[in-house]
């Protein structure tokens, strides 16, 4: 269709295909060394569905508050255990870190993955004390910006809220309605008007949109649509495509990593 192109990530990426067996190898060693030492929990509930789990990785001593990653992959693909190695710069930093699964379409639509991500925040939360961060990557992006409104998260949860960072993010999914993957997102205009960030009006917290500079055009003109709808910050990490984007959450004195943490 129209933006399939415009929309598709890896093949414009050297070796794009190497890169989730990379993830998961890294995120596998990572959890193991982490679960030897006492300081992981992983396949915690948070709803009834199989994928509805998250996994908890603590600090070795009490923790400044809980960051949680959402992952990416259209909705379609991927869940947490591809990701467990991003949590090393918040947990060096001194933050818990939850990094939750979810159902994906065409099982659900994207509204109900907003509402299990809702669901998956408040359940780690419970467990941790403190200020929360969010962050999240590509449709990741979308879901904790989608956080950041209203209603969405209970109220006590809400007011936690210390930082958010979506991570190329999409911010307005009616594009989406010109691509082949709506076959399975199946949504018309008013659904996606619906899950939409940039029309949306942001709680009174701290986001920090967050891109790489040499990711796809649209996802640079996603970056910008949501800062400017919401009157945020905007980081264009140069020299980063949609796949390397996210290196810097394992790094403890990286910008992002300082931006999320504090």
């Amino acid at each position: 269709m129209e933006l399939d192109d415009a929309y598709a990530n890896a093949a414009h990426i050297p070796g794009a295909a190497k890169y989730p067996s990379r993830w998961m190898s890294d995120a596998s060693a990572f959890r193991a060394a982490l679960e030897a030492r006492g300081r992981a929990e992983t396949g915690i509930p948070y709803g009834k569905g199989a994928r509805q789990v998250f996994d908890l990785f603590r600090t070795e001593g009490p923790a400044k508050g809980l960051c949680v990653f959402v992952h990416g992959g259209y909705w379609l693909r991927f869940d947490r255990s591809y990701w467990s190695h991003l949590a090393a710069g918040a947990l060096a930093r001194g933050w818990a870190v939850a990094m939750p699964s979810y159902d994906l379409c065409p099982d659900v639509r994207i509204c109900e993955i907003t509402r299990q991500i809702a669901q998956a925040v408040t359940s780690a939360a419970a467990r941790v004390n403190g200020p929360l961060v969010l962050t999240g990557h590509s449709a990741g992006g979308h879901l904790v910006a989608r956080m950041c409104v209203d209603g969405v998260l209970p109220e006590d949860v809400g007011t936690r809220l210390q930082q958010v960072v979506p991570i190329s993010p999409v911010a307005d999914l009616r594009p989406l309605l010109k691509t082949s993957m709506n076959d399975q997102f199946r949504m018309d205009i008013g659904m996606a008007e619906a899950e939409s960030p940039v029309l949306m009006a942001p709680r009174n917290v701290p986001v920090t949109v967050w891109v790489g500079g040499e990711e796809r055009p649209v996802f640079l003109d996603q970056a910008q649509w949501l800062a400017q709808a919401w009157g945020c910050g905007l980081k264009v990490a140069e020299g980063r495509h949609h796949f390397d984007v996210i290196d810097a959450l394992a790094e403890p004195k990286s910008e992002l990593c300082t931006t999320l943490c504090g």
